[in-house]
């Protein structure tokens, strides 16, 4: 299995473009702000800077741990420790040999994606904003954004991987 690790990156890309969308005022954007208690004065206070970096470094985890879930056949690379080339003899290869390519589309991908949008994003998203006292239009606008995002990022990993 041949890691091509750009497309993590390129993946990781996706929750920022998503959000510039998704949190646009014509689009979530004052839904959003409104179940949120946000103000324009808090976001013109942040670093924007430092807001984008950490956030891009948090979405190549996402994507690096997405990775599992949408391509099944890295249970059989991490059963070999992660060296591609034990990959190449005995059971290991004789399953990539025969499955490698199976499940590898962008539809597949985005299945999965989504599903770990409501299977992981959303309760967690659910739990903080009960804490939080936030109502259910927060919860809504936040998981959405999650469920839609991690679908196309496990598409474009499933797909280019």
């Amino acid at each position: 299995m041949e890691m091509n690790y750009l497309i993590l990156f390129v993946a990781a890309l996706i929750p920022m473009l998503i959000g510039f969308i998704w949190y646009n005022p014509k689009t979530f954007g004052n839904t959003w702000m409104k179940a949120a208690d946000m103000t324009e004065e808090k976001i013109n206070s942040g670093k924007m800077g430092v807001i984008f970096g950490v956030s891009y470094i948090f979405s190549i985890l996402i994507a690096s741990a997405l990775m599992g879930f949408v391509i099944h056949q890295m249970g059989v690379f991490s059963l070999v420790g992660g060296n591609a080339e034990l990959l190449k003899t005995g059971s290991a290869a004789a399953f990539m040999a025969e499955y490698g390519n199976e499940f590898r589309t962008f539809k597949h991908g985005l299945l999965h994606g989504v599903i770990a949008g409501f299977t992981i994003a959303l309760p967690i998203l659910g739990i903080n904003a009960l804490f939080e006292r936030k109502g259910f239009k927060y919860i809504a606008v936040n998981a959405g954004y999650w469920i839609v995002t991690l679908g196309l990022m496990g598409g474009i990993i499933c797909q280019f991987m």
